[in-house]
């Protein structure tokens, strides 16, 4: 039976609709024969959703990044892991590096590179075929872009522009051609060791937002939200 015909139904969380998969393996064989956007879902990308983010996520493939999505889906009657987007790429990538083509797009000009530099280490024999940061200085400039990814027609493109901006152009790239596009902030700067991922401690407890605060206490004004966030899941709104 094809992964098609397996597929897990999306579940609505808020008028966000998230695929509840048990494990990346499953996810990477669903998005690998349906092709589109995937989209890492968490409590933030929840409450910031609007009309445009909410069409190209619920036409593409959101899956749980983030603890708040799992329990929210969890009240749902749904079965879902957490999947971290910062390493689910790399998964693609070790599972498909010796057969398929890739385009590296995101990060400043200097991460970009040192990204691909990386990759070429790690993955040797990966075809990387083109990449590009992540600074789009004019439409032009972006055009260009799109224009290179319809042209060399990659099989995966990793976008790490931050939200809404890589989803939007994932969105145009995926309308030009057809692949697996995966928007993933900012972990380039984290795989190449210009940004720390917290401790594993942190991570397997569900406090990885924490830890990011911690270090960046500024970020406290965009974490206030997250109250109504938990709000939602005390009084089970979802």
């Amino acid at each position: 039976m094809s992964v098609e015909n397996e597929k897990p139904r999306q579940v609505d969380l808020r008028g966000v609709m998230v695929y509840p998969f048990s494990n990346p393996d499953k996810l990477i064989d669903f998005a690998d024969e349906r092709k589109g956007i995937l989209v890492a879902i968490n409590a933030e990308k929840i409450l910031n959703a609007n009309e445009l983010t909410r069409s190209i996520i619920n036409g593409n493939i959101g899956y749980c990044d983030g603890a708040g999505a799992v329990m929210a889906i969890r009240q749902k009657g749904a079965e879902a892991d957490k999947i971290a987007g910062c390493e689910l790429w790399l998964k693609i990538i070790g599972r498909f590096h010796s057969s398929r083509t890739f385009y590296i797009i995101g990060g400043k000009p200097d991460v970009n590179t040192a990204t691909v530099e990386k990759l070429r280490r790690e993955y040797p024999g990966i075809r990387i075929v083109g990449h590009h940061h992540g600074y789009l200085g004019d439409t032009a400039e972006r055009a260009a872009l799109i224009d290179d990814v319809a042209r060399v027609r990659p099989d995966f493109v990793f976008v790490a522009m931050g939200s809404p901006l890589q989803e939007l152009l994932m969105a145009d790239m995926l309308s030009r051609h057809k692949a697996v596009y995966q928007g993933l902030g900012g972990s380039f700067d984290v795989y190449t060791g210009r940004v720390p991922r917290a401790p594993r401690w942190w991570i397997e407890h569900n406090m990885e937002f924490a830890y990011r605060l911690v270090r960046q206490p500024k970020r406290i004004t965009r974490n206030i939200k997250y109250v109504k966030f938990a709000w939602w899941l005390a009084t089970r709104q979802f």
